[in-house]
């Protein structure tokens, strides 16, 4: 363990990008209930270091692509909480003006779609229009083990080891796809699903965020240099249901994940408890502001929804 009795920018950086996914999810799964909310929700707690990890090397001209459990993904890469909420709640003032929902973003270079499978050609094809422009941009596709059953990835896959694309696929396998164990699923290897295409494969079972983004960091400078394609494959773990309520795993199960797999935890350890503190202080009140101003924001213009 390091000396924490100095606290390096970077962890701490870390740390409220975590705490602050992890503050704005639970903020959504304990109000939805009260109808703040439309359509549904898949919450990405647990899955924290996953996004603050791999995100943390972005560059400005950089593409990430996201798929339904997408919120954790967003802040990560920047975006504002109080459009988030707005735009769960339908909101003139959210990402997409109230349009998209949970599922369906785009802010800058950040896009998401709940289409399983549908994002993976998508963002290949992004990777190729940035290899033709030359502009040096890297896409970043995030997408879940459930995502593995659908037969498109696989001929985006091949595109992209065939065109030598620059593209970072990210296989969060929280091991369940909805309420469908992993191994009654898949067959074989996640990595083979991959290296059966000739893309390389690491794979971290980790829930610590600075043993991801050491590898994130790698993987991301092999992509820019090489402009090829690269896959992480991060065994995590799913603290919230799949979406609102549909969890059907032995509460004892989760609380054993929370116990030895929470990513705020083990990154709590390296820093000192009063900056640790002073960040869940600080967010805890952008949270709570950010929430509270959403609610006040008004609805949209009905003639500007269906023109």
């Amino acid at each position: 363990m390091m000396d924490v009795s100095t606290n390096p920018p970077k962890l701490l950086d870390l740390y409220r990008c975590m705490y602050r996914i992890r503050r704005f999810e639970q903020t959504v799964l304990d109000n939805f209930p009260k109808g703040v909310f439309y359509g549904t929700t898949h919450t990405y707690l647990g899955q924290e270091a996953n996004a603050a990890g791999v995100l943390h090397h972005l560059q400005p001209q950089d593409i990430v692509f996201s798929n339904h459990r997408c919120h954790g993904h967003f802040l990560a890469y920047g975006g504002d909480m109080r459009a988030l909420f707005a735009e769960l709640m339908g909101k003139a003032s959210g990402v997409c003006g109230g349009r998209g929902g949970s599922q369906h973003l785009q802010w800058r270079n950040f896009y998401s779609n709940g289409v399983q499978g549908g994002i993976v050609p998508v963002a290949t094809g992004m990777a190729l229009a940035e290899k033709r422009k030359g502009s040096g941009a890297v896409t970043i596709n995030f997408l879940g083990d459930g995502t593995l059953g659908e037969g498109v990835i696989y001929e985006a896959f091949n595109m992209a080891s065939l065109w030598q694309l620059p593209i970072l696929y990210v296989v969060e396998n929280n091991r369940i796809a909805q309420t469908t164990p992993v191994e009654l699923a898949l067959a074989g290897k996640i990595a083979a699903r991959f290296t059966a295409f000739g893309i390389p494969v690491a794979e971290l079972d980790s829930s610590d965020v600075q043993e991801i983004q050491a590898v994130a960091q790698k993987l991301l400078r092999q992509v820019r240099q090489q402009c090829e394609p690269q896959t992480l494959i991060i065994h995590t773990c799913r603290f919230g249901p799949h979406s609102k309520s549909d969890d059907t795993r032995p509460s004892t199960y989760v609380e054993r994940l929370r116990q030895e797999r929470d990513p705020l935890t083990i990154l709590a350890a390296h820093i000192e408890p009063a900056s640790r503190q002073s960040i869940e202080a600080e967010v805890d009140r952008q949270v709570e502001q950010a929430y509270q101003q959403a609610q006040a924001d008004p609805l949209p213009d009905l003639a500007e929804l269906y023109p």
